[in-house]
């Protein structure tokens, strides 16, 4: 299992990919459609046309690593196909991977006190 920190942002491409896309078809399909930096150390999650197979992208400051996980069963709980990407919280992404409905998950906002 891989867990980011959650200072990382997490990008899920809504629309299929094709799988046979390596590390280089990957980040080049991140600058072509997407407009972002594959370099910049967020994690870019990808989905395949059918919904048992993901792939992650992402840049550890040295090299490209490229995670791919087929799950048995009913697969992966996918958003709607829209184009573009979603940003993930850190919880969504843990529960999104573990294979769970990661929109059920509660987005947490918190407030920061003043100073009293």
């Amino acid at each position: 299992m891989i867990f980011p920190s959650s200072t990382f942002k997490i990008y899920l491409a809504t629309d299929p990919v094709d799988f046979r896309k390596g590390m280089d078809g990957l980040a080049a399909h991140v600058m072509r459609n997407f407009d972002l930096d594959p370099f910049c150390g967020a994690f870019f999650v990808f989905r395949s046309k059918g919904s048992d197979k993901t792939k992650v992208l992402m840049w550890d400051g040295t090299g490209l690593v490229l995670i791919y996980k087929r799950i048995e069963g009913r697969g992966f709980v996918w958003p709607k196909m829209q184009g573009g990407t979603v940003t993930l919280t850190k919880a969504q992404f843990e529960a999104l991977f573990e294979g769970l409905d990661w929109g059920r998950v509660a987005t947490a906002h918190y407030t920061h006190p003043k100073i009293a």
